[in-house]
């Protein structure tokens, strides 16, 4: 799709990941709904700040109604709780889930249509090494995202009749508050990824692999 004529809607777009996709899009032309719980916390001047808890139905339903121009929704928000599926918080694993799987769905099922009724456009979801990779202390985390790829998937088949591309993005450890507690040489620079899957998304690509760990992953899993 054409970047410059997009209307985008970033979740999580006050900091980390979803800052540099909402500052990159704005700098290639992009319109931009700046999604936040608090919206008040959203600083990237030309964005346009907009309340959304993606958690809540009733929220998202807002969100879809107050933004009816969108042609392309970025699922970045996301929170990392890493519970052990056994002998874990089960309240922590809910939270994974319907924060890194049940919010990226209620998302697109709120925005397709909008998107549709707009001449077509994009999704990008932000997902995870750890879509395929699952070490068992982070299980919560990772089976969200695993079902959140599946999502990718599943949706990219239904929404191309509507003229609706949807692109998924795995990457590792990047360097924001998420990855904190991360060694500096494990992490990679979110704006250059930022820019790798916009990239994509302007080309109609499925997947893009955002650093190297991701890209070794991959290639494992045709082995």
């Amino acid at each position: 799709m054409e970047l410059p004529n997009a209307v985008a809607l970033v979740t999580g777009a006050n900091r980390g990941f979803g800052r540099h996709l909402t500052v990159q899009l704005l700098e290639r032309g992009a319109k931009v709904y700046a999604a936040a719980r608090d919206p008040r916390t959203v600083d990237v001047p030309g964005a346009v700040p907009l309340a959304l808890d993606v958690t809540d139905p009733a929220s998202v339903a807002a969100a879809a109604a107050a933004a009816s121009d969108v042609t392309l929704l970025v699922n970045n928000a996301g929170i990392a709780g890493g519970e052990s599926l056994i002998g874990g918080d089960l309240d922590g694993i809910r939270r994974d889930m319907e924060t890194n799987y049940f919010g990226p769905l209620l998302l697109t099922r709120a925005f397709a249509p909008v998107v549709a009724a707009n001449g077509g456009g994009a999704v990008l979801n932000v997902l995870s090494v750890l879509s395929w990779l699952h070490p068992g202390p982070a299980g919560s985390y990772s089976a969200a995202k695993a079902a959140a790829w599946a999502l990718t998937n599943a949706s990219r088949e239904l929404l191309a009749p509507s003229g609706i591309a949807v692109t998924g993005l795995h990457v590792g450890y990047m360097d924001t508050d998420m990855a904190a507690g991360i060694p500096d040489d494990r992490k990679v620079d979110p704006a250059v990824v930022a820019g790798l899957a916009l990239d994509a998304v302007a080309r109609g690509d499925a997947e893009v692999l955002g650093d190297e760990l991701s890209r070794q992953v991959r290639a494992g899993l045709h082995q």
